[in-house]
């Protein structure tokens, strides 16, 4: 075992021995407008990938690392995801429901699910509609060890012209938030799974709000740092990305 691996293992008894068991809040109640062309009558994170919905597919990915405890803020459409969920007792793991009464955006869920998050010391959080091949556990210990509000696991693609994209320094700090710019060329973009400080929730407004737009390029005085993840992305966004999500989880990503 070299030092790396020795450090990680320490990183995860760390989490494991003094810690509670982490929550993940899943953000599953987007509208999904740019793949109604070709999932009609079912939210966005319900598509199916082969023979299973792309959701089963992250709450698999937790479930798989240890994390069983998790909140789904559901909006559009939200019976159909607790029907194939339930109290999630199936897949291994216990779920939670946060309904939102409109659409309140990224961070307005998250917000809107507070009481089920602020008295944990971190809690993990991943959008709905995309898939990040990482190491959860590697995350919690980055972001216990930067100690500030926020850790994103963030990916280099070589072309960023549907995402905006993160400027960071030597420290692995943020230090901006660039707009997409519909240019083809590379960048390190956000890969949609975070961890954050319970303290994030006094930065989110009542009402819809968006953590990329509205929250993450406010808190950056507060620590917002990143952790680069080699592993594979999938957005399923749009119908182009989502038969492209297909042929990759065909050939078992």
């Amino acid at each position: 075992m070299d030092s790396s691996e020795e450090e990680r293992d320490r990183d995860r008894a760390v989490i494991n021995s003094s810690d509670p068991a982490p929550k993940a809040v899943l953000l599953v109640g987007g509208l999904g407008t740019r793949l109604r062309p070709v999932v009609h009558s079912a939210p966005k994170s319900l598509a199916p990938i082969g023979d299973q919905p792309f959701l089963v597919l992250l709450v698999r990915q937790l479930a798989n690392q240890g994390i069983k405890r998790l909140v789904l803020c559901t909006g559009y459409l939200a019976n159909q995801i607790e029907t194939v969920f339930g109290d999630g007792s199936e897949f291994g793991v216990t779920i939670e429901y946060s309904r939102e009464p409109q659409a309140l955006g990224t961070a307005g869920a998250i917000k809107f699910a507070q009481s089920l998050l602020d008295r944990l010391p971190y809690f993990l959080a991943m959008n709905g509609d995309s898939f990040l091949k990482v190491d959860f556990n590697e995350l919690i210990a980055a972001h216990r060890m930067y100690d500030g509000l926020a850790t994103l696991a963030v990916v280099s693609v070589s072309n960023a012209s549907r995402y905006g994209t993160v400027r960071i320094n030597s420290q692995n700090r943020i230090i901006e938030f660039c707009e997409k710019t519909g240019q083809d060329s590379p960048g390190l973009i956000n890969g949609g799974v975070y961890v954050f400080s319970p303290k994030l929730l006094d930065h989110i407004p009542g009402g819809p709000s968006s953590l990329e737009k509205e929250v993450f390029p406010n808190i950056l005085r507060h620590g917002v740092y990143a952790m680069e993840q080699e592993g594979t992305f999938i957005d399923i966004g749009t119908p182009a990305d989502y038969e492209h999500a297909q042929t990759l989880f065909e050939h078992g990503v």
